[in-house]
C-alpha cells in the first residue's frame, strides 16, 4: 500500500500543515504552478516527492520537473499534468495522448477546483485536488489524500486547509 498526498497551486506557499500531512504520506504528487523551488524543497524534506510545472512556473522550476509525468505506483498507470481539463472537457493539449492511450488516473490542477470524477468511457479516474496556496479564487484551500493498493485507488480523502487569507 502507498499513500499518496495530492496537491496543486502552492503558488510559493507552505506552510506546516501541509508538511505535517505531507510527512505522513508515502509520496506527495504535485499537480504545478508551484511557485518557488522553496516549496518542493520542502516537500522533498517530508517524502518523495513527484510534480509537473504549470503555467505560472518559471525556467527555474521547468528544468526541474516535466509538463507531464508518466509513471505506475502498484500497477496503476497515472498521467500528471497542470492544465488538463476534465471529462468530456479534456485541453487540447493532452487529450490525444489521454485518448490513445488512457491512464487508470488522470491529475491536473490549473482550475483551482476540487474534483474527482470517473470517466467511465475512457475507465479512468480524475482528480484534481483544487489549490492549497493562498493566491487565487479559491475560497477553501484543499488538497486530496488517498492510497493506492494492489491496483486499487481506495480512502481518498479531500483535506480541507481552511480559508484562503
Amino acid at each position: 500500500m502507498t499513500k499518496i498526498l495530492l496537491l496543486s497551486d502552492t503558488h510559493s506557499y507552505i506552510d506546516e500543515r501541509i508538511l505535517e500531512y505531507a510527512s505522513k504520506a508515502d509520496e506527495v504528487w504535485h499537480a504545478g504552478d508551484i511557485g518557488d523551488l522553496k516549496v518542493t524543497d520542502e516537500l522533498s524534506k517530508a517524502t518523495q516527492l513527484r510534480a509537473v510545472y504549470g503555467n505560472i512556473d518559471n525556467a527555474e522550476i521547468r528544468k526541474e520537473f516535466p509538463l507531464n509525468n508518466r509513471f505506475t505506483v502498484e500497477g496503476i498507470d497515472v498521467l500528471m499534468t497542470h492544465i488538463g481539463g476534465y471529462p468530456g472537457k479534456y485541453s487540447p493539449a493532452i487529450r490525444e495522448e489521454i485518448y490513445e492511450n488512457p491512464p487508470k488516473l488522470f491529475i491536473c490542477g490549473h482550475s483551482h477546483i476540487l474534483k474527482v470524477m470517473p470517466d467511465k468511457k475512457l475507465n479512468l479516474l480524475h482528480m484534481n485536488p483544487g489549490a492549497c496556496g493562498i493566491y487565487g479564487f479559491h475560497q477553501i484551500r484543499t488538497m486530496i489524500r488517498f492510497e493506492i493498493n494492489s491496483g486499487k485507488i481506495e480512502n481518498p480523502e479531500v483535506i480541507e486547509l481552511g480559508k484562503r487569507v
